[in-house]
C-alpha cells in the first residue's frame, strides 16, 4: 500500500507532497497560474509508471546477472484525444551487451511492474 498526502495553499497550485520519508513539490507551469515549481499531476502519473518500469527491469536484470547497463523509459500520458480512453505510450530503451532473448524477456517484465498492473486492473476511487 501507498499513501501521500497533499497540501495546497495560498500560492497558486504550488502543491506539498509528503510521503512516508520525503518530500516534494507538485505544480502547474506559469501559463496556467502556476508557478512551475515541481511537475504537474500528469507528469507524476507518467514518472510513477516510467520509473516503477525503470526499477523493475534493473531488478530482475540484476537477479539474473544480466550485463544491463542502463533502461531508460519514456512515458507520455493522452487521455484527451478519445473521450473515455486514456493512453500510455511507452518507449523502453535498454542499453548492455544483452541478448535478443534477453532484451525480449526483460521488455515482458517491464508490463509486469506494480504500476502498469495497477492501471490495468479495474480502478475503485473511494
Amino acid at each position: 500500500m501507498a499513501k501521500v498526502n497533499a497540501k495546497t495553499g495560498a500560492q497558486n497550485y504550488k502543491t506539498v507532497i509528503t510521503g512516508t520519508s520525503h518530500t516534494f513539490l507538485a505544480d502547474e507551469p506559469a501559463d496556467l497560474g502556476g508557478t512551475d515549481l515541481g511537475p504537474n499531476p500528469n507528469e507524476f502519473l507518467a514518472a510513477s509508471l516510467a520509473s516503477c518500469i525503470t526499477i523493475t527491469v534493473r531488478m530482475y536484470a540484476d537477479r539474473k546477472k544480466w550485463p544491463l547497463d542502463e533502461v531508460e523509459v519514456s512515458v507520455e500520458v493522452d487521455y484527451k484525444t478519445e473521450p473515455g480512453i486514456t493512453r500510455f505510450k511507452k518507449d523502453i530503451i535498454l542499453k548492455g551487451d544483452l541478448t535478443e532473448d534477453q532484451k525480449l524477456k526483460l521488455y515482458i517484465i517491464a508490463g509486469k511492474c506494480p504500476v502498469n498492473k495497477a492501471l490495468q486492473q479495474t480502478i475503485i476511487m473511494e
